[in-house]
């Protein structure tokens, strides 16, 4: 069998190149996209990305023009990658060298860092760019539960149909059009006053290319700060395109690999397939979730969803009868069943 990429991948990737090739040649220089990261006292995953922007983005009307259109989302995914790029990663005193992914994408692993619980930075720099400070998520050891969050009609809803909701809130539609699930901010900021040092993460299929919208947007509408765990819509070394289910799936996994200890409080909706893949991961690692949340969608948002995926009764069959299980249309009546549920612990 042939240990090669998949062919639409070897094509992305030429095409990159010689895209690059001809943005360097109009003077188009380079700059790292910081994204949040995390750890714990034994290791950091630093995200980011490389790209090329041109010269006069550093100009007044540059700036001007770039607060502008990135309010439509379309420009976020008119990108030239720096392929296969050499990065330098500073942690404190230390310095570390990393290369960019095939599609300018860096995600480094890094021991023995040396930095305490809490939100820290490091710096990430390319040969040709300025120097980047990348938020990361140190988690205290002590830390025994955790929230992780789904984001559209989990955070924000759009009230469109599933296969439209990418295009339509990524290329079109303005940013402040997007609402907040009622209530969800004030869940989430109970539930993690209820456990000091829990940490937060946002698990989306959403194209990394959302990320400055997506960031922002949980600004404005105080939710807490966590590090977002997004995904590169393009075609994979196996297939055409990544799947969104299974990016949740190994996300999971992979969390409860990197934190032993912690439960999860797993939140999200159903209009897809959040029961499925929380039921699913319930039933395989029982000790890693503190319990699941999913937000019911109104009959008129479940049309434009198509639906769930799996009945909320089989998901909650198979995630076992000793998975705390409740659900509401929205974050206060969550709040309400949680703190019936977990006996108070989801916050006063």
């Amino acid at each position: 069998m042939s240990t090669k990429p998949f062919i639409a991948a070897r094509v992305e990737e030429f095409l990159d190149r010689r895209i690059e090739d001809a943005f360097r040649a109009f003077g188009w220089r380079e700059q790292v996209i910081a994204y949040t990261g995390y750890g714990s006292g034994d290791f950091l995953r630093v995200m980011a990305r490389v790209k090329l922007v041109p010269q006069w983005s550093r100009s007044q009307l540059g700036r001007v023009t770039k607060e502008f259109v990135k309010r439509r989302g379309w420009r976020s995914f008119l990108t030239a990658p720096c392929v296969r790029a050499r990065v330098t990663i500073t942690v404190g005193d230390r310095t570390v060298t990393a290369t960019t992914d095939r599609g300018g994408y860096l995600d480094h692993r890094i021991v023995d860092h040396q930095l305490a619980s809490g939100w820290q930075q490091v710096v990430v720099q390319s040969s040709k760019s300025a120097p980047v400070a990348c938020d990361v998520l140190v988690i205290d050891e002590d830390a025994r539960y955790g929230l992780i969050s789904d984001i559209d009609d989990t955070v924000l809803t759009t009230w469109l149909p599933r296969p439209m909701i990418a295009a339509w809130n990524s290329f079109v539609r303005d940013e402040s059009n997007r609402q907040s699930i009622p209530g969800m901010a004030r869940f989430y900021h109970r539930y993690l006053n209820a456990h000091p040092g829990a940490p937060m993460f946002y698990l989306s299929t959403g194209a990394w290319n959302t990320y400055d919208f997506l960031k922002r947007f949980l600004g404005q509408h105080n939710y807490p700060k966590g590090a977002l765990l997004l995904t590169d819509w393009g075609p994979t070394n196996t297939g055409w395109f990544r799947s969104g289910m299974e990016h949740k799936r190994t996300s999971l996994l992979r969390l409860a690999a990197e934190f032993p200890r912690i439960s999860w409080l797993l939140v999200g909706d159903d209009g897809q397939h959040d029961p499925e893949i929380y039921a699913e991961f319930a039933h395989s690692h029982p000790t890693h979730v503190a319990a699941v949340a999913i937000r019911q969608l109104s009959p008129a948002e479940q049309v434009l969803a198509h639906g769930t995926n799996m009945p909320l009764e089989e998901a909650e069959e198979l995630a076992g009868t000793d998975t705390i299980w409740v659900e509401a249309p929205d974050g206060r009546g969550l709040v309400a069943q949680l703190r019936t549920a977990l006996g108070g612990t989801a916050g006063g």
